[in-house]
């Protein structure tokens, strides 16, 4: 899927509270890293999940498992990525969660957790795969 670019306020980047616009789209959030080498930040991509929409992270919820890849497509070239952690956290201590910590070259996903969507978030932690 396409990821669009989304600039934060510095309320919402200072709060950690990020809404990303009611499309079907992902989007990466401009103001932490980007995806690629020299990588010097966590890159942050969120999208909607939904029950009964073809929402963009539907599937975190459900199918993706530690030890999955996904592939990132740059204007560098492609970045094949590890799935290393799997979580899902409560939408009002996702601001305090260790997520936002600065780790180079890590790619967070996340999204509504489709069986909780107004009460928990999914996030998925991938690295580059070796």
């Amino acid at each position: 899927m396409p990821v669009l670019p989304l600039t934060p306020t510095g309320s919402d980047v200072a709060g950690h509270s990020i809404v990303p616009p009611m499309t079907f789209d992902a989007y990466w959030l401009t103001s932490y890293g980007i995806p690629g080498k020299g990588s010097v930040n966590t890159t942050y991509i969120i999208g909607h999940s939904g029950i009964n929409q073809d929402a963009p992270f539907n599937r975190l919820s459900t199918l993706v498992k530690v030890g999955d890849t996904f592939v990132l497509t740059t204007g560098s070239g492609k970045i094949k990525y590890e799935v290393v952690s799997v979580a899902t956290h409560d939408k009002n201590t996702l601001v305090n969660s260790d997520i936002w910590r600065v780790v180079p070259n890590k790619v967070v996903l996340i999204s509504c957790y489709t069986e909780d969507p107004w009460g928990k978030n999914v996030v998925v932690s991938a690295l580059p795969a070796a």
